[in-house]
């Protein structure tokens, strides 16, 4: 990692931002420079009453708050329908988009419409259950779904770590009006173990690389938690993801 750049890397669902302490350390030993700004409603603490809005606001206000220009923009799964709309409002500011097996939407679409059924209904059941407009993944999905290259131990100390996902992240309608016109360079990272989204139709890759070709595609092993199972490998695939 000899050239040195500046990363904003976006959190999935159930995480926040401190959860990417593992990789950030790997990339500020690099040389680079490393923001992990926490999406609103996210973290144990957060209120969760949120739309998918809200959620974009708060990482425009933070780039913009910090100054930040000729970056690039790190997404994980959930976060890419947040730095798709993020890249409409400040594309100026963006120097390369990272989709790290992140959901690419189209205008209109949400999380849930990308979705197979049974995880739709899945979450349906639980967000009723909880009854408070909340989701909070099953172990059992987080341990084969999500973290399989892991050893249990791993598996049930970074599960202890997430906290309930606002439901409208993953249900709200995502209005993407210019995404399609811009040209920031854009890059989709494939973890080839990464079975989050089932095998099939519905997998990561090569669907939502499609959308957004042309771009750059960079392979690696490892499951969709692979920042906890592979830090390091993660940080230096980030970098062969985002450099010039």
């Amino acid at each position: 990692m000899n050239d040195r750049y500046t990363f904003v890397l976006i959190h999935g669902a159930w995480h926040d931002g401190a959860l990417w302490a593992p990789v950030s350390e790997h990339l500020r030993i690099a040389g680079h420079t490393v923001h992990t700004p926490t999406v609103a409603g996210h973290g144990k603490e957060a209120d969760k009453q949120v739309c998918h809005a809200d959620g974009v606001r708060s990482i425009v206000d933070y780039i913009v708050a910090n100054d930040l220009r000729d970056f690039v923009l790190v997404a994980h799964s959930f976060g890419g329908t947040i730095v798709s709309r993020v890249a409409e409002e400040v594309p100026e500011r963006i120097r390369r988009l990272v989709y790290w097996n992140a959901f690419v939407l189209r205008d209109g679409e949400s999380i849930a419409d990308v979705s197979p059924p049974p995880y739709n209904q899945m979450m349906d059941a639980i967000a009723a259950e909880r009854g408070d407009n909340t989701v909070m993944l099953p172990f059992h999905v987080w341990r084969d779904g999500f973290i399989a290259d892991a050893d249990l131990a791993t598996a049930k100390h970074t599960y202890e770590l997430l906290s309930s996902e606002p439901y409208r992240m993953l249900t709200d309608k995502v209005p993407l009006k210019t995404f399609a016109t811009l040209t920031i360079p854009k890059t989709y990272l494939n973890a080839q173990s990464d079975v989050a989204m089932p095998p099939g139709q519905y997998a990561w890759f090569p669907r939502f690389a499609e959308r957004l070709f042309p771009c750059r595609v960079v392979h690696m092993p490892g499951s969709h938690q692979v920042m906890f199972s592979d830090p390091a490998g993660l940080a230096s695939k980030l970098w062969e993801a985002g450099r010039d």
